[in-house]
């Protein structure tokens, strides 16, 4: 009985070691490699390139002050509306110590001639009128008289100009009051009320009051490389993705390419600009980045196939075409232009062939 129990068991561990033996055998065999194909197809090419920059006013002006002191008020917030010499904000003088010590000399020194010269008129018209003094005399008196008047009045507005920049004879605040040069949107007002403002002069650009702009008329600043600037010119379209504006885009025309290029990170740029073509009543805000596709060329309905099918041998391009159930030949086709997706077939197939897709898949993907 223990005879027969060993001869099981062992007949038992050599079936499980020849069934392991088959297992492994079966599985380290290698399957057959099934490829996928497909037929040539019609579409449209577009060989285009990308232009990142972004959307900015055509005109944007800095406001500048044309006297220095202290913002005492300001009239409008950013983001609004402005005329052609609205007021944006108004300037308290801080008078120069010499030129207000100046002005007040003048000033004394007018009246005192003033009341020297009144007194000679006031002395010559009494003689005049009882006939003492010729008429010729009394009439150049009478011209310095005025003249003192006038210098005394000068005077005054003078040092009025100096401490408060208002002209009481005119009624009018002259340059305290800073108002919009053009037309536009408030895009920015740095400065705050009681800060400290330079006016612009010959030495120094001055302080920005405000920057305004005309909102209504966009256009794309961006940079081409140097390989594609040969191959765009002006009048192109190009076509506006704005990142902060999902799910739209903008026509645009080139209108601008610069003559000299600039060299960013290792590689030539040049500056391109294009007019925005804004619906009615669309708004973008200046500054938005942009990418800018500009279409090089184009074919519409022509035969294709997919790029990366393409077999290459020196200056020689082949496609495997299949001849029979998964065989196949290779063909020498030629190409034409190319999105670097799709490629145009000009010769070579036609839309009945099944090209061979270059990739391995199993028999369970076969077409």
């Amino acid at each position: 009985m223990k005879k027969i129990l060993k001869i099981a068991t062992l007949i038992i561990i050599l079936g499980i070691f020849l069934l392991t033996i088959v297992y492994l055998y079966n599985k380290s065999k290698q399957k057959p490699v099934i490829y996928k194909t497909e037929k040539p197809f019609y579409t449209s090419i577009i060989r285009k390139t990308v232009a990142t920059g972004s959307v900015v006013p055509r005109k944007e002006i800095e406001i500048k002050p044309v006297v220095s002191g202290i913002v005492e008020d300001i009239y409008i917030e950013a983001g609004k509306n402005v005329k052609k010499g609205q007021n944006i904000a108004k300037i308290r003088i801080i008078p120069d110590l010499v030129n207000l010590n100046n002005a007040e000399g003048r000033l004394d020194r007018a009246k005192i001639a003033f009341d020297d010269a009144k007194i000679n008129f006031d002395r010559e018209e009494k003689l005049f009128k009882e006939g003492v003094v010729a008429q010729s005399e009394f009439q150049a008196i009478q011209v310095t008289y005025k003249n003192a008047r006038q210098e005394v009045d000068a005077a005054e507005a003078n040092l009025e100009l100096i401490r408060e920049g208002v002209n009481k004879k005119s009624g009018k605040v002259t340059n305290t009051l800073i108002t919009s040069t053009i037309e536009g949107m408030i895009l920015d007002i740095p400065i705050k009320v009681g800060s400290s403002v330079i006016e612009a002069n010959n030495f120094n650009a001055g302080t920005t009051i405000a920057t305004v702009a005309d909102v209504r008329d966009m256009i794309f600043q961006g940079k081409v490389d140097e390989t594609e600037v040969g191959k765009i010119k002006p009048g192109m379209g190009l076509l506006l993705s704005i990142g902060a504006i999902e799910n739209d885009t903008f026509l645009a025309t080139l209108k601008y390419i610069s003559p000299k290029g600039v060299v960013e990170n290792g590689a030539v740029q040049f500056e391109i600009k294009a007019d925005v073509n804004l619906k009615e009543n669309q708004f973008i805000r200046a500054g938005y980045s942009a990418n800018a596709d500009i279409v090089l060329e184009k074919k519409d309905k022509v035969l294709a196939i997919r790029e990366g099918d393409l077999l290459f041998e020196g200056d020689s391009t082949f496609v495997e075409v299949e001849t029979g159930p998964q065989k196949f030949e290779k063909r020498q086709i030629k190409t034409g232009l190319s999105d670097g997706i799709n490629i145009q077939v000009i010769s070579g197939l036609t839309e009945k062939d099944k090209i061979k897709i270059q990739q391995l898949n199993t028999g369970a993907d076969k077409k």
